[in-house]
């Protein structure tokens, strides 16, 4: 069998894979609200669970997010199985966003909420976790591959 869009489904697996792996150590390991300073002042694991979007946002509206990550979840699986061969870097980043969105999409339909641990407090970042860095990463992925495409029509002058 040969799978169209291979980068795509091993990126995808990759970041759902170390974002469920990770959450499940901090779950095991901490009690919630527990950190543990890594580079102290710095960067921390702290333990929290988050029930809105990235950094926090329309927190408490887990409802309708959980339905969120599953369309956009779907819409991508759709897009790696019925759309055309993707580039590298398409294939990267959708394939990023999807494992992302599925790692917190799963966390949100099981748990209610999103665990979250890596605690960057040099800057006073919010505390995120790998799903939301691998969408982070995805986006950047797209950026690049939109910077390598040519146009398809040529300028009038």
């Amino acid at each position: 069998m040969n799978l169209k869009n291979r980068l795509f489904w091993i990126a995808a697996f990759t970041a759902f894979f170390l974002d469920q792996l990770t959450k499940y150590w901090i779950v095991q390991t901490f009690k919630l609200g527990d950190t543990l300073p890594l580079i102290p002042g710095v960067f921390h694991f702290t333990y929290v669970t988050n029930t809105g979007a990235a950094f926090s946002l329309f927190s408490g509206k887990v409802e309708w997010l959980r339905w969120l990550s599953l369309g956009v979840s779907l819409v991508l699986v759709a897009l790696g199985l019925f759309g055309s061969m993707l580039s590298r870097w398409d294939q990267l980043g959708y394939g990023f966003i999807l494992g992302g969105a599925m790692g917190n999409g799963i966390d949100r339909f099981v748990l209610g909420y999103v665990v979250d641990f890596l605690d960057l407090r040099l800057i006073n970042f919010a505390v995120f976790n790998i799903a939301d860095s691998f969408i982070s990463i995805g986006i950047v992925c797209l950026l690049i591959a939109s910077f390598q495409k040519t146009p398809t029509t040529p300028r009038r002058r």
